[in-house]
């Protein structure tokens, strides 16, 4: 790895960090607000799902969906095609907290590119490509 390199990663991860402090709900912790964000583009999910999308035990995703259950964000529910499987729905409140980080989130964001100079867009614009690679890796 190159100086370079290095410096990109770290560059993106601050860039990250920034997005993520901008949420609705500051109790709401970044992998319960994940957990949420992956409900919410997937439907309910097993905790199961949601432990192996999140590269974590199962146990582990169970202490997040109780934190999140006791929070009034998600319930648990019976899978109508098989009444052994518990799925995590979002309740309202959860809802309502996704839509306020997403536009905190893209205030932000909108904010900070009007900031940039014509040069400094178009060479984001260009870079897009590469970053979306990056991303899907």
């Amino acid at each position: 790895m190159t100086r370079d390199d290095d410096e990109l990663r770290i560059v993106l991860q601050r860039i990250a960090r920034r997005i993520r402090v901008n949420r609705a709900d500051g109790d709401v912790g970044d992998s319960q607000l994940s957990v949420l964000f992956h409900v919410d583009t997937r439907g309910p999910l097993t905790p199961s799902q949601l432990a192996a999308l999140e590269h974590v035990t199962p146990p582990s995703m169970n202490r997040t969906v109780n934190g999140l259950e006791a929070s009034g964000l998600v319930s648990r529910e019976r899978d109508a095609d098989d009444a052994r499987k518990v799925l995590v729905t979002l309740t309202p409140a959860a809802s309502a907290v996704l839509t306020e980080t997403r536009r905190l989130r893209s205030i932000w964001f909108s904010d900070e590119l009007a900031n940039l100079t014509a040069d400094e867009r178009a060479a984001l614009d260009a870079a897009l490509p590469a970053l979306r690679k990056l991303a899907g890796a």
